[in-house]
């Protein structure tokens, strides 16, 4: 057991680390309120608007080998640092954005704001990952996730509140205008949002100059430290190495998608389904409630009652039956097995970290946490197959996409947890 000081320490460490899980949710979730917004004020076609998912979790790719060197470089602290300041740049982004009604800067904006949490999420989901007792990962990721999701839940209704006020009302307007006083009317919609990403943008850079007082420690390896271990552990990183890295990063890839998918799509389903906008808008909260549901679940039971393998595999079997439920049961009832879906997915991400990470140190540790990190383009690419089966039959039946990302997630978790115990 660890002395008081060390508890502490440790404690601390816990509580800054989810401040940045809460950051992340924040600017994370509000994607689900920009995609019906920005459809109405840059007069989007429903395909245009999910290009907000891909280019927020594309520059996840673009960014994790990357940011893995530069946090190589300047160790956690000022890699957060860079990296919360990123994101402050890509918010700037849309004042321009909204005096323009231009929805490729809208598009660049969320583009630098997702490459910033790519630099953090690097450094933060191993560190947390390897804090404490290997059986416990899961726990302390599932803490992560209750701030992470806390935070998804205000940000729809904050800012919908916000961008999407009195909504119906707004949508029978523009219908009622001709189309000069129309197209100043939406330009005073997309200047709406400047003042929250104003303040969104203040935020991130106070953090990032005040993160020094958090007192957490490098772990950046020395040069000596790091060549050796790169030396070393990549002359033994073979073939088993490569294949589980691939296979981890599938599991993230098919992770990502279905809580974008269940997350951010529940809107324009809603809205699909005849249910009002100034309700529809709101919807991704009901998602994420039910996510952060499954996060308190998971920080309280495992490991006492269930393992956290085991509880990747029963949430992966889950979301099976939710996603069928979701297809096959008419009307507005099927909307509620969407948001039941964020219940579902709770206990993925956290569980896929310690199975792909186990037993890596150094070099491999860094590699394989990189690769995971580019798996979250699965929320850039498949919400946009999941508009495109929805133009050629309908927005329920796509769903249906679903399924064989969990039915990859049950295949993983059983062949991963059968090697881990082949190689104990």
């Amino acid at each position: 057991m660890a002395s008081p000081a060390t508890k502490g320490t440790y404690v601390k460490q816990v509580m800054t680390i989810g401040f940045f899980f809460f950051i992340f949710g924040f600017v994370t979730w509000v994607n689900g309120t920009l995609i019906p917004y920005l459809r109405i004020a840059c007069e989007l076609q429903e395909w245009q608007a999910y290009l907000v998912t891909f280019a927020f979790y594309i520059s996840y790719t673009f960014m994790a080998l990357p940011s893995s060197r530069i946090l190589q470089l300047t160790g956690i602290i000022k890699g957060m640092q860079v990296g919360l300041l990123i994101m402050a740049a890509g918010c700037l982004l849309f004042v321009p954005a909204a005096m323009m009604r231009y929805y490729p800067l809208f598009l660049l904006g969320l583009f630098v704001v997702g490459a910033g949490t790519t630099l953090l999420q690097t450094a933060v989901n191993p560190y947390i990952t390897k804090l404490g007792d290997p059986a416990r990962a899961a726990q302390r990721i599932s803490i992560m996730g209750i701030c992470n999701k806390f935070a998804g839940i205000l940000a729809p209704m904050i800012l919908g509140a916000i961008i999407l006020k009195n909504s119906d009302g707004l949508l029978a307007e523009l219908e009622s205008l001709a189309p000069m006083a129309k197209t100043a009317r939406l330009d005073e919609l997309a200047r709406d949002v400047i003042m929250p990403y104003i303040v969104l943008t203040i935020v991130l850079c106070i953090i990032a100059f005040g993160i020094k007082y958090a007192h957490l420690p490098e772990i950046t390896p020395s040069e000596e430290e790091q060549a050796l271990n790169e030396k070393e552990e990549l002359a033994n990183a073979g073939k088993s190495h490569n294949t589980a890295f691939m296979m981890g990063f599938t599991a993230i890839f098919v992770t990502v998608a279905v809580e974008v998918i269940a997350g951010d799509t529940i809107s324009n389903y809603g809205i699909y389904h005849g249910v009002r906008l100034d309700v529809a808008k709101s919807l991704t909260s009901y998602t994420l409630a039910s996510m952060l549901t499954g996060y308190i679940l998971g920080a309280l039971f495992i490991p006492k009652l269930i393992t956290q393998e085991k509880a990747f595999l029963y949430s992966s079997l889950l979301g099976i039956l939710l996603t069928l439920l979701a297809v096959f049961v008419p009307g507005q009832t099927s909307i509620v097995f969407i948001a039941l879906l964020g219940f579902a997915n709770a206990m993925l991400w956290p569980a896929i970290w310690p199975l792909a990470l186990h037993g890596l140190t150094g070099a491999l540790l860094n590699r394989g946490s990189a690769i995971l990190i580019m798996g979250i383009a699965g929320g850039a690419i498949l919400p946009l197959v999941y508009s495109w089966l929805s133009h050629i039959s309908n927005n329920q039946l796509a769903y249906l996409l679903l399924v064989p990302c969990y039915l990859f997630n049950v295949y993983y978790q059983i062949s991963r947890t059968k090697k881990l115990v082949y190689h104990a």
